[in-house]
This record gives structure tokens, sequence and C-alpha cells, in this order.
């Protein structure tokens, strides 16, 4: 008879690699694993470092040296996440029945350090914005950093498009697709899907990222992004997937889909250059793929006016709302929005 993963009984011989495991099986992102796997690293280090302990019994003395330790060195708001972290793993653990309590109960409860969920990020202004595109010399890096811009998706969604969710005429690129059904009469456009998990297998394919939408977002495609889709797929690799994924590495994994590191890694090398972005820099500080969604966010909202345009746009609104703009979808989404979108010079 199978037994129930949660009653197993407490033996394991290593519990970060047992937790990071089930975090996997319960769908987490590999961005937050490998978040998790860091973190708890570091802690599993210090306390065998300092008191020649393992996670396992570690005390919460342990727990709050290690929180010492981070001090002078990272942001609060940075030590209260990796606090988080180190909480989470004991609580699971405990739930589990491998350990016998959470050592870090009451550390993350003493902490004066807490996680700002909505940081003051940095102010970049269209125009400068216009130059970091502009020193993209790469049609890869130019799409894929024009269409964050453009379109306020996360990165997920982005490396989770297949050509079927783009329609549009490029007359001289030499390459051929049907749209999906939902783009039919919606010429210039694409389509973000709500399906796509972690796991999963969408068109034929098992995804590596989660989109994040209860329902599809259409969202217009202006005649910039237009351009620069049309360079990057002039030399577009052929895919090794038979989904077709919009973008394609063309690096050491040429011709697959390109991942969310692949595009973190992109954007924080550029944006480094630029002074951007520092290692050990928090949200507020660093332009990460996630900050273009904010610039998205607060530049279009601004110009717009409208709230609703910009919830549909970036797909985190109920549905009631989402029928309101989707019934006359050219006139409420596609005029507000090409009568406001910004600029960016390509």
């Amino acid at each position: 008879m199978a037994t129930d993963r949660a009653s197993e009984p407490a033996t394991i011989e290593e519990p970060v690699s047992y937790f990071l495991e089930e975090q996997r099986y319960h769908g987490k992102s590999e961005r937050t694993v490998e978040a998790y796997e860091r973190v708890l690293g570091q802690f599993e280090t210090f306390v065998e470092d300092e008191s020649g302990v393992t996670p396992a019994n570690a005390t919460r003395r342990e727990c709050m040296a290690w929180v010492h330790s981070l001090r002078g060195h990272l942001e609060p708001s940075t030590i209260a996440t990796y606090a988080s972290y180190v909480h989470r793993f004991y609580d699971y653990m405990t739930r589990v029945e491998a350990f016998e309590g959470n050592p870090m109960s009451l550390v993350v409860e003493e902490m004066n350090e807490s996680i700002d969920t909505n940081p003051t990020r940095r102010e970049i202004s269209i125009p400068e914005m216009r130059s970091f595109v502009g020193d993209l010399a790469h049609p890869l890096e130019r799409a894929v950093v024009v269409t964050l811009l453009k379109t306020g998706m996360r990165v997920g969604e982005l490396c989770n498009l297949d050509l079927r969710d783009l329609h549009a005429n490029f007359e001289a690129v030499d390459l051929e697709w049907t749209p999906r059904v939902q783009l039919e009469a919606r010429p210039d456009s694409l389509y973000v899907d709500e399906k796509p998990i972690r796991g999963a297998v969408v068109n034929g394919e098992e995804r590596t990222a989660s989109n994040k939408r209860k329902r599809g977002t259409v969202i217009p495609v202006d005649s910039e992004l237009q351009a620069v889709l049309a360079e990057w797929l002039a030399i577009r690799p052929d895919a090794r997937s038979t989904a077709e994924p919009l973008f394609l590495d063309t690096g050491d994994s040429w011709g697959q889909r390109l991942e969310p590191s692949d595009v973190r890694y992109i954007v924080e090398e550029r944006a480094r250059a630029r002074g951007w972005y520092r290692t050990g820099g928090g949200a507020s500080e660093n332009v990460t793929p996630h900050y273009f969604r904010h610039f998205f966010t607060t530049h279009l909202r601004d110009r717009t006016g409208d709230r609703g345009v910009v919830k549909y746009l970036r797909g985190d609104v109920a549905s009631d709302v989402i029928d309101t703009y989707t019934h006359d979808w050219g006139d409420q989404v596609r005029t507000v929005y090409e009568a406001n979108i910004y600029s960016l010079g390509v």
C-alpha cells in the first residue's frame, strides 16, 4: 500500500535537499527553488562552521547568530527575506515530522527587519530607457527587452510565448505560422495564455516556467514592437521544439526555448554596464526583468489615468473587469493603448 509522503517519519539524511525536492513537487518555480537553495546553503555552512551543528539540530541561538551575521552586509528587507526562507524550511520539516520544532519561529517574531512588499524602485525616465534600449545590439536582446517594456508581461510569460501567440504580418520575414484562434480577428496582437504552469505540457512541450494569469489576455502590438520582432524573426534559428517558441536561445542551447534565467542574465549584464545593477542590491536599486513590468505599469497608468486598462493588460484583474474590456476589445483596449504607449525610439 502506498504511503503518504507527509506521514513519513523522520530519518532524512539530507534535510535541505529533501526540502528542495519537495518544493519542486509542489510546483515552485526553479527561480524560487534556487533562491531557497542559495540561502539554506549559506545557513547550513554558517551553523556548521560556527557551532559544529547541522540544520537538523540547530537551536534558536544558532538561528539568531546567523541573522545577526547578515546585518551590516545586506539590506534589512533582504535579511527579512532570507530569514523567511529558513523559517519556511523549518516549518515545512516540522509539519512532515522530520524535525521536532521550528527554532526560527521566535527569531522571526522578534526581528526588527521586515520584508518590503512594495519597495520604492529606481526612477528611470522614458528618455533614459530609450537610451538603454538603443544600446542593445543583438536582435534577440532588443526583442526581449522591448516586448517586456511594451507589454508589462512577466518573464515566465514571455518565455512561454509560441509563434502561434503572435498575430502580425511581416513582409520581409520568410516564416509562416497560424495564429491561435483567440487572435483570428485581432491582428497586430500577442496572446498571453493563462494555462502554462511549470511541469505542464502545453502545445506539445513541457514548460519550465509558469504564467500567473487567471484568464488569457490579448495585448496590442504597436509599430515599434512589430519592428523589433520582425528584426528578430528574420534571424531566428530553427526551433528544436514542435511548439515553435517565439524566443529561442542563440548561445549554448541553440534553438531551444529561451529560459527565464537567460532573460535575467541578459538584463542584468546590460543593466550592470549602465550602473543600474549591483550585486547585493535589492529591488529598490536593481533593474531586472520585473522592473520593466513596474516601468510599464507606472508610465502607462500615469498617461492613461485608466487603471482598468492597465490591470487588464497586466493580466491581474478579476473576471468581471476582463469581461468589460474584452466586450469591445478594439475600442476599450487597443485605442487607449495606442494613444498612450510610450515610444522607445526603435
